[in-house]
Parts: structure tokens; sequence; C-alpha cells
């Protein structure tokens, strides 16, 4: 199940069978889920998408569930389904990180639109994550000496201060510094900076 997917998680059989037509006519890919338990049990690493999730089920609630995806790290947009009573814990949820929430009787649009944003926003994070896996395979290809010339470079400090530091000659440091820029396949170090802090956490939103 490597494409994009609306995971629905509910109970209720009809509710699931009319979230699944619904999301057909608008041509959003979904599977639909009986329980909170055959979904974690059947869920893999590389399923990507969101889920819609229902509150309160038989067995497994809904906010256990998605205790449980958080736990192990999978960071899936969640939307849940509530009735009027579970406002509360659906934006207590909300705090702890769930995409958003719909109250019963929802309208039909209004959670078609939230699904696809919330698949936009998954598709994103899928993309800054190949682009983070991209940085960090590249910084593994420099050796121990290209590491820290790159780290003085991204200090702004110059080539004839960078050689002084590590007592090296000008010449070598020009070496490093092509050698940096070569395997990270940059052209200047602003970029180099860019790349870098996409794995260090800053400037990656």
């Amino acid at each position: 199940m490597t494409q994009p997917c609306a995971h629905i998680i509910d109970d209720d059989e009809a509710i699931r069978d009319a979230l699944q037509w619904l999301f057909k006519t608008r041509d959003v890919a979904c599977a639909t889920w009986p329980s909170a338990e055959s979904f974690l049990e059947a869920l893999q690493p590389g399923w990507r998408g969101c889920v819609v999730l229902d509150i309160r089920m038989e067995g497994m609630s809904g906010l256990e569930c998605f205790d449980v995806l958080r736990q192990r790290g999978n960071q899936l947009p969640v939307i849940f389904i509530t009735g009027h009573g579970d406002v509360p814990m659906a934006v207590a949820a909300l705090k702890k990180g769930a995409f958003d929430f719909i109250e019963k009787p929802f309208n039909d649009s209004d959670l078609v639109d939230i699904v696809m944003r919330a698949l936009e926003i998954d598709a994103n994070n899928q993309r800054a994550e190949a682009t983070r896996e991209t940085v960090e395979a590249r910084l593994a290809l420099l050796t121990a000496r290209e590491q820290e010339v790159m780290e003085l470079i991204l200090a702004g400090k110059f080539n004839k201060v960078i050689a002084d530091e590590l007592c090296i000659s000008m010449r070598t440091v020009e070496a490093h510094r092509s050698k940096v820029f070569e395997k990270m396949e940059v052209r200047s170090a602003v970029e180099l900076a860019q790349l870098v802090n996409l794995v260090r956490g800053r400037g990656a939103h």
C-alpha cells in the first residue's frame, strides 16, 4: 500500500461504507478498517496518506490509537471524527499533534477538504524527509578533515583563516573546500548552509 491513501477507522460499518463511497466520488484513494487494532496490526512504516479516526469505538478508542501511532514514531496526519460530547477530547488531541477534527453530523465537502489538505501535508513531509536523507547521505561521504573545513566555511571564515586554524596551507584548504562542494553538490557557501540546515533542524519549514 505505497499509494497515498485515506485510512478510515470506524467500528460502524455503515459509516465506513458511506465514507468510502464519498472519497471515491472525489477520487481520493481510501481503505477501511473496522477497529483500531486491525489497522495497527496491518500498519507498515512506508504507508503514506492520512488517518480518519472515530474517537469512540469498541475496544481501543481513537485517542488510544493516536497515542500508539505517535509512540511508534508514525507521523501520518490524523483527523478525528467526533460526537458533540467528544469535542474537548478532540481539542486535547490537537494539542498533542492531531491534524484536525470534524464533528458529527458533518458536511461531506468539509471532510473531504480536510482530508485533501492532510494528504498534501503528508506528501510535503515525504518530500522533505527524502531531501533530508539525501543530504545525510552526502554528508556521510565527507572525510573528517573535509567536515572540519565545512564547519569553518559554515561559520563564515575565509580560506586564510581556515588555513591558520587548521595549520594547513591555503592550497590544501581550497582543495578540501572544492571537495566539500563537489560531494555536497553545491556551488556556494550559501547553498551549503541551506542544505546542512535542513538536517540540523533550521530552515526546514
